[in-house]
């Protein structure tokens, strides 16, 4: 008898693969890394053949350390990074490496977006800003840039979609990750096809929309082939990796929230009804009659893995975070502006910079460790405080991702927000939110159910009022910096 999910994560930096018991239990996992490539100045792509190949990889590995019989999975959910612009032909071949989330080359086409159809109707449509990171732009810039390629495009996938195809042969898009598109009604879950047209883009490259836990195909002989899967499993649509995220820690009720610490960060705040801000990002759940209210930011765990690399490549993840408690609270007077890439929420800036302020002849590493930490946190609150505006509480915040292993990191978020923060003892959640849709999609579990149940309870970090008094002060400074940041923009440009 069948007894395990897989869930597959197509994160930034890897993909994540992990098998799961019904209940909830990772019985074995297993990553492959991959780059970023970064030809030009504003642009992030990485090449979705590569994706499938470290799929294949992780799940051959995890096969093989967990002796697992193909046949004893039952199911298989795929999460994957938002925004992306997978370019198939008819044949399913890529046709050029795709732009992720952080690429900024479609500015141009953003502004002729808008000229088009004008902001409000875009955002009446979508809930989204017109950002170039989204997927449209990216495709109206192919469309201008590279009209061949255009033309021979079938379809546009997003990158769960791609792994969905690869395993079936099926090209889908699920529902929450149509909000890339500012052509797909977030409320009503479909395509607007006259708005679509109304900025130039063709319809046929728009895939059939599914709900996340739909079966929409089952792996084939090749796929089998290639990852050592059994030939026939079923494989549901699958879904955004920060929606995937919120339902593997157990948000799946209004007000309760998940705080993202992997290369990304931000926050998902569950809403039982549709509920925009301009400022936010707006995208329907993995599950059906909720959406998620989230902010993105560009520089969460990846801000921390950056200053490793630069700056102390010997040190490892818990040596920077026992550096950082060495530290006090606002660092020695040091701040950081995580803006690595731009800035995603609430600032939308593509051209922003990051900064360090405050260094002088006494400043140390742990200093600037911690600043870096703090930095994320204070992000993290710019996008709880923006959502505050809506009228929705945080009910729960629940943290997940590589920083929630740092004691110290979680803490001062803690701190920095004022809002206890639990981080659930549940092991590559993303990816077992993933498992989660192929357990429902294939009726291992009932959808009726409270899922969240699932989930076991962590441990609990409750501010410290002292160090949230301090980090209130850093945190007007915070936000003043990232004003001046602004108006110094074009400075560098």
């Amino acid at each position: 008898m069948s007894q395990y999910l897989l869930g597959i994560d197509i994160g930034t930096s890897a993909c994540k693969a992990a098998l799961f018991t019904a209940d909830g239990l990772c019985a074995v996992s297993a990553e492959t890394p991959y780059a970023v490539n970064r030809p030009q100045a504003g642009w992030a792509e990485q090449s979705p053949e590569v994706w499938w190949t470290a799929a294949a990889a992780s799940i051959r590995s995890l096969l093989a350390a967990g002796h697992i019989r193909p046949t004893d999975i039952a199911g298989i959910g795929v999460d994957g990074q938002s925004w992306a612009m997978v370019a198939v032909d008819a044949q399913g071949s890529v046709l050029m490496p795709s732009p992720i989330w952080t690429d900024s080359r479609a500015q141009k086409d953003c502004a002729e977006m808008i000229k088009a159809v004008g902001r409000e109707a875009l955002y009446a449509c979508s809930g989204n800003p017109v950002m170039p990171g989204y997927t449209l732009p990216k495709v109206l810039w192919l469309k201008r840039c590279f009209p061949d390629i255009y033309q021979k495009t079938e379809k546009v996938l997003q990158s769960n979609g791609y792994i969905v195809f690869r395993l079936t042969g099926s090209m889908t898009q699920d529902f929450s990750q149509g909000y890339g598109w500012h052509c797909f009604d977030t409320a009503q879950r479909k395509w607007n096809t006259s708005l679509a047209e109304a900025l130039g883009l063709r319809c046929a490259l728009l895939p059939e929309l599914h709900p996340c836990s739909d079966v929409v195909g089952r792996v084939t002989q090749a796929a089998a082939k290639e990852t050592g899967l059994a030939e026939g499993t079923p494989v549901v649509a699958g879904g955004l990796d920060a929606a995937c995220a919120a339902l593997g820690v157990g948000v799946t009720r209004e007000g309760e929230t998940q705080e993202q610490g992997g290369q990304a960060g931000g926050m998902s705040l569950c809403l039982n009804s549709y509920a925009s801000h301009p400022a936010l990002i707006i995208s329907p759940h993995v599950l059906p009659g909720r959406w998620l209210l989230q902010g993105g930011t560009t520089g969460g765990g990846g801000a921390l893995k950056w200053f490793r690399e630069q700056f102390c490549p010997e040190m490892t993840f818990d040596q920077m975070s026992q550096e950082a408690a060495l530290s006090p609270p606002g660092s020695n007077g040091l701040l950081f502006l995580p803006y690595l890439a731009g800035e995603r929420s609430p600032i939308w800036d593509p051209n922003i910079k990051g900064m360090l302020v405050g260094l002088n002849y006494s400043t140390s590493r742990r200093d600037m460790i911690r600043a870096v930490m703090e930095g994320v946190a204070f992000s993290l609150r710019h996008n709880l405080e923006t959502a505050a505006i809506t009228g929705t509480k945080v009910t729960a915040l629940r943290a997940m991702g590589g920083s929630a292993k740092s004691n110290v990191w979680v803490q001062i978020k803690a701190d920095v927000t004022g809002k206890a923060i639990e981080v659930p003892q549940v092991k590559a959640a993303t990816a077992y939110g993933a498992a989660l849709l192929a357990g429902i999609g294939i009726g291992m579990i009932d959808p009726r159910s409270d899922i969240s149940q699932l989930i076991k309870p962590g441990k609990q970090y409750v501010p410290t009022q002292q160090n949230s008094a301090t980090y209130d002060r850093m945190y007007d400074l915070y936000l003043n910096l990232a004003s001046q940041a602004k108006r110094l923009e074009k400075k560098w440009q």
